[in-house]
C-alpha cells in the first residue's frame, strides 16, 4: 500500500508541475497528417541516455521505464518509447492532437522536462477545379474561344488551417499567382480572353499546419480564327506545262484544314500549295479554296478564289525612229493568271533576242511591233514637205474666203457663186435707223436716153445684223406704144412691174 500510495503522489506531483508551473527546459510544436510515424523528444542535449523517463499527456502517464506505471487506461500499442527517452507515436490519428509532457532523469542526476504540442491535421481534401464556359476534348484538354468571358472556381472539402491558391503558367511565364483565400471555394474571372491566356491554370490547397498540399491543374487552350479570309494566289512553275496555286490562312488555332476544289481532301496546314496540268485548265476558270475550323460551321467555310487568264499583251505596233537614236520597244501585260514570261524575237527567222516568253501555261499571244529606221536627212526633207504644204493649204483657204467675201451680195440673193454679176438693175441703198416701211407711187419721168422708164418700187425695212446695207432690185417698164393713151399704159405698166423685193 506504500508503494502505490507514493507512486500516486508521484504522479499527481509531475501532473501539479506541468499544468502549474509550465516551466520546461524545452518547448516544441509538431504537426502530422493521420497515418504519419510520429516521434516526440524529450532530451535533446547530447548523448548521454536517460536513467528513466516518463511520458504523460492529459494527466496521464502514457508511457515510463521508471518506477512509474502506465495507466492501463492510456495503454495504446502504438506508443513506443526508445531508449534515448522519445516517443514513437505510429499511425497518428486526428485523436492524438495535444500536449505531451516528458521528464528524464540523467546519469549525472539532472532532471530534463520537455512540453511537446502535437498538432494533427487533415487535409487537403477533393480539390476540384472548375473551368467555364469550354468545351472539353478527349484528351480532358479545355477549349475556349477569343473573346469570351471564362470563370474559375477551385473548391476543396472544408477544413481548418488550410489556403487555396490558383497559379498559372502559360509559354511566357511560370508558376504566375493569380489569386488566393483562405475560403474553401476560390473565384476567378478573366474578361475578354486571349491567345496568352492559354495554358496550365493549378488550384492548389494547402494546409497551414502541415504545410501539405494538394494541386489540381487543368490545360486550357484559347481557339481563334484571323477576321480576313484564306489568301488565293498564283505562282510562277519551273515546267511550263503546269500552273502553281497557293492557298495560305494564317493566325488561326489550332492549324486550319485547307482544301483546292470541291472533290479534294483537306488537309492540316495553314499554307497549301498545288501544281495542276495545263491540259485541264481553260481561260476564265475559276478555281476556289476552302477553309475549315474547329470555330467555323461548315455553312460558315471560308473560302478564295483564283480565275485562270491567258496572256494579253500590250504596246506600240508601229515605232519609227532615227538612225543613230535610242528607242525602247514596250510590252507590257498585266492580265494573265499565271503571270506570265516575256521575250522579244526579231526579223523572219524569229531568233530570240531577250530570254523568256510571253506566255503562262495556258498559252502564248504575241504583240507584232514593226520598227522603221530613217536616215538623218529624211528627216529634214519631211519637215520642208510638211512646211509647204501647210503654206500651201493657208494661201487657198485666203483665197477662197477673199472670193466669197467678194460675191456675199450674189450669194445672199441665190444668185450662185458662179452666177455672173449683172448690177444693171440692182440699187445699193445705205439703211437709217429712222427709215420706215412705206409704199408711194413714184412721179413718171421722161424717157431716158437708153429707152428704159421709171418704175414703181416698194422698200421695206428689214431688220438684220448689224451691216445696215439695203438692195433694191428695179423693173424697167415696157416701151411706151404711140397709139395707147399715155394714162392707160401707166395703169398697165404699174399692174405688170410691181412687185415686192424681199431684203
Amino acid at each position: 500500500m506504500n508503494i502505490v500510495a507514493s507512486l500516486t503522489l508521484l504522479q499527481l506531483f509531475l501532473s501539479a508541475a506541468a499544468t502549474v508551473s509550465g516551466n520546461f527546459s524545452t518547448e516544441t510544436v509538431q504537426s502530422a497528417a493521420p497515418g504519419d510515424v510520429v516521434l516526440l523528444q524529450c532530451y535533446t542535449g547530447g548523448n548521454l541516455t536517460p536513467v528513466w523517463t516518463t511520458w504523460m499527456k492529459d494527466s496521464h502517464v502514457i508511457a515510463s521505464d521508471g518506477e512509474l506505471h502506465v495507466d492501463s487506461s492510456a495503454k495504446d500499442p502504438r506508443l513506443t518509447l526508445e531508449l534515448n527517452g522519445s516517443l514513437s507515436i505510429s499511425k497518428v490519428i486526428s485523436e492524438d492532437t495535444g500536449s505531451f509532457l516528458c521528464s528524464s532523469r540523467l546519469p549525472d542526476n539532472r532532471t530534463i522536462n520537455a512540453h511537446v504540442l502535437l498538432q494533427v491535421t487533415s487535409g487537403p481534401y477533393n480539390v476540384t477545379t472548375v473551368i467555364y464556359p469550354t468545351i472539353v476534348l478527349p484528351n480532358r484538354t479545355l477549349v475556349t474561344e477569343e473573346g469570351k468571358s471564362v470563370s474559375f472556381k477551385c473548391s476543396t472539402r472544408p477544413s481548418p488551417s488550410q489556403q487555396l491558391n490558383l497559379t498559372f503558367s502559360g509559354a511566357s511565364n511560370n508558376n504566375t499567382s493569380l489569386t488566393f483565400t483562405p475560403l474553401p471555394i476560390l473565384e476567378y474571372t478573366i474578361e475578354n480572353i486571349q491567345p496568352s491566356n492559354q495554358g496550365v491554370y493549378t488550384c492548389s490547397a494547402v494546409n497551414t499546419v502541415s504545410n501539405r498540399m494538394v494541386n489540381n491543374s487543368t490545360e486550357l487552350l484559347v481557339y481563334y480564327i484571323p477576321s480576313r479570309r484564306p489568301d488565293c494566289m498564283s505562282m510562277k512553275a519551273q515546267n511550263s506545262s503546269s500552273v502553281q496555286l497557293n492557298c495560305s490562312w494564317f493566325g488561326a488555332y489550332p492549324t486550319p484544314q485547307l482544301r483546292w476544289g470541291k472533290d479534294g481532301d483537306f488537309q492540316v496546314t495553314d499554307s497549301l500549295v498545288v501544281s495542276l496540268n495545263s491540259s485541264t485548265l481553260k481561260d476564265r476558270q475559276t478555281l476556289t479554296c476552302t477553309a475549315r475550323h474547329e470555330l467555323l460551321k461548315n455553312e460558315k467555310e471560308r473560302s478564295c478564289s483564283v480565275t485562270l487568264s491567258l496572256p494579253f499583251p500590250a504596246g506600240e505596233p508601229m515605232v519609227s525612229v532615227l538612225e543613230g537614236t535610242n528607242v525602247t520597244l514596250s510590252c507590257r501585260e498585266f492580265t494573265a493568271v499565271p503571270a506570265a514570261n516575256t521575250m522579244w524575237r526579231k526579223g523572219q527567222s524569229q531568233e530570240p533576242i531577250v530570254p523568256g516568253s510571253n506566255e503562262n501555261a495556258l498559252g502564248v499571244r504575241e504583240l507584232e511591233v514593226f520598227l522603221t529606221v530613217k536616215a538623218s536627212s529624211s528627216a529634214y526633207t519631211g519637215a520642208v514637205i510638211g512646211v509647204f504644204i501647210a503654206a500651201l493649204i493657208t494661201g487657198c483657204a485666203f483665197i477662197v474666203a477673199k472670193i466669197l467675201y467678194s460675191r456675199r451680195h450674189t450669194i445672199c440673193l441665190g444668185g450662185g457663186f458662179m452666177q455672173a454679176e449683172d448690177r444693171g438693175d440692182v440699187v445699193d441703198l445705205v439703211e437709217s435707223d429712222d427709215e420706215q416701211i412705206f409704199q408711194d407711187a413714184v412721179p413718171r419721168l421722161p424717157p431716158l436716153t437708153n429707152g428704159r422708164h421709171t418704175t414703181l418700187v416698194q422698200i421695206h425695212r428689214i431688220p438684220s445684223s448689224d451691216d445696215h446695207e439695203v438692195i433694191v432690185e428695179t423693173h424697167p417698164e415696157p416701151p411706151e406704144q404711140k397709139d395707147e393713151p399715155i394714162e392707160e399704159k401707166t395703169e398697165e405698166s404699174r399692174e405688170e412691174v410691181e412687185e415686192l423685193v424681199s431684203f
